[in-house]
Parts: structure tokens; C-alpha cells; sequence
């Protein structure tokens, strides 16, 4: 499949998201020397390190959500990435993606600097990625007519992907919060355009 292809497919945002992921990995690999396992030192420069977030390092809260620590992490944080991303891009459109993407993992990690030790150095897209999955399962419930539903399926899917070792589960909370939120708004905008549409061609 050809870059054009790709886009189509996915959406040219969510490939955008997807790019610098990977691009980004690939810096840390370099750095790293490993491109399997990234090393404690480069997640701690340009990963989330609550000491220095604490210190006057705040962008780490963004850069983090786009650092991840070995190969495994990244490929299954971008399959997510690929198969919710395009969901949403094609419901909302590239700007609620982004604006989703980048507010859910910045709440996971300021709620991550907040409740994790000093001297944690934490990595990826998770939080975000729970942002979309609560946007996405919100806006079904809002159409479908039936949040709490919504909600607990939600909350069994954060305890599935929440409870392994090494997990950072705060920033998965943090970011399903967030996205539950921004899905009542605009899970509602949605609804509301689908009734229109109904009453415009009954």
C-alpha cells in the first residue's frame, strides 16, 4: 500500500499522528543505540520524568505522549492508534482528533505527575489513545441512547488494559476521563446532526 493508499484508508491525520510516533521512535533509537528496548536515560530526556517536569521540564508532558519504550509498545499503541484514530477522523474530522489526541494525554500525564513518585519516568500514547476509545464509546451511547452502558463498558475496558505490571493505569484514567467528557459534547453535536439529517429526508 502506497503512502496515497495509507492516507485514504486511515485518514490523513490519523497517518499524520501515526508518522510522528514513529518518527519519533526511531530518534529514540538511535539515541538508545537499541532500537528493541529504549534506555531509562532517553525516556528520562525526552520521555515524562516527574522530577523534571517538576524542575521546569513541562513540555515532557507532551512529548511524552508521543515517546514510547520498546518495539512492542509502540506497535501495539500504533495498531490502536490506525484503527481508532481513522474511526473517529471519519465521524468528527481531523481537528477533534487532534484536539482528543493531545488533551486526553495531557491530562493523563499531568494526572500521572500528580499521583506517581518523584522519580518516575513514564511513556506513550496510552493516555490518548483512552481518550479516543471514550469519545468513540461515549458518542455510541449518546446515539444509541444508553451512557451507562457506555460508561461501564468503558470503565471493564480500562480494568482489562489497566491491571499489568508496569501499566501506567493513571494515565489510561486520566485520558478515558477526558474522553468520555469531550464524547458528551460532542457525541450530542453528532446526534443532533443525524436527527436533522432524518427530518430533512423523511
Amino acid at each position: 500500500m502506497d503512502l496515497e493508499g495509507f492516507m485514504m484508508k486511515y485518514g490523513k491525520v490519523t497517518t499524520a499522528l501515526f508518522a510522528i510516533n514513529v518518527a519519533v521512535y526511531i530518534f529514540e533509537a538511535v539515541l538508545s543505540g537499541n532500537p528493541v528496548d529504549i534506555s531509562i536515560e532517553v525516556l528520562a530526556r525526552i520521555g515524562q520524568w516527574n522530577y523534571a517536569v517538576l524542575n521546569g521540564a513541562w513540555w515532557q508532558l507532551f512529548t511524552a505522549m508521543f515517546v514510547h519504550v520498546g518495539i512492542l509498545h509502540i506497535v501495539f499503541n500504533m495498531y490502536f492508534l490506525l484503527m481508532l484514530g481513522s474511526q473517529l477522523e471519519r465521524l468528527f474530522g481531523g481537528r477533534v482528533l487532534v484536539f482528543t489526541y493531545l488533551t486526553a494525554g495531557l491530562v493523563g500525564n499531568l494526572v500521572t505527575l500528580f499521583l506517581l513518585p518523584l522519580n518516575s519516568v513514564s511513556a506513550g500514547a496510552s493516555g490518548a489513545l483512552f481518550g479516543m476509545v471514550g469519545l468513540l464509546i461515549m458518542t455510541a451511547g449518546i446515539i444509541g441512547g444508553d451512557i451507562v452502558k457506555a460508561l461501564a463498558n468503558a470503565f471493564v475496558l480500562f480494568l482489562i488494559n489497566s491491571l499489568f505490571p508496569g501499566v501506567n493505569a493513571y494515565a489510561h484514567l486520566g485520558g478515558l476521563i477526558t474522553g468520555i467528557l469531550l464524547g458528551l459534547h460532542y457525541g450530542k453535536k453528532l446526534k443532533k446532526k443525524l436527527m436533522a439529517m432524518t427530518y430533512s429526508y423523511a
